[in-house]
């Protein structure tokens, strides 16, 4: 979950940032925790702990934010503003590929 401190950060950032449609969303604080936690933990978006609020919630913001460009207005907003980000490593061995991909003959 978000603390005191990064929500304090984060909060004008999203706020400047997000569509602004005709109802706010509810609780953004923890579908952003929710969204977070999903993908550090690599899980799948129904295995979001219930405390972090309903999965389908956080699935949702997340997909519309991605259609609509909230997350590269968020990120250059982050960047712009000094804020250090972590850094990600992907190891190969944990992505799945098809079969196919596997260079088999047909």
């Amino acid at each position: 979950m978000l603390s005191d401190g990064q929500w304090a950060l984060l909060e004008p950032l999203i706020e400047a940032c997000r569509p602004k449609g005709k109802t706010p969303p509810q609780d953004l604080r923890r579908t952003l925790s929710a969204i977070l936690w999903r993908h550090q933990n690599g899980a799948k978006g129904r295995a979001v702990p219930g405390e972090l609020g309903p999965w389908w919630r956080a699935a949702q913001i997340f997909i519309r934010w991605a259609r609509s460009g909230v997350w590269e207005r968020l990120l250059h907003l982050v960047q712009e503003c000094g804020i250090k980000l972590g850094m990600v490593f992907l190891d190969g061995t944990s992505v799945r590929a098809h079969q196919k991909a596997a260079g088999a003959r047909r």
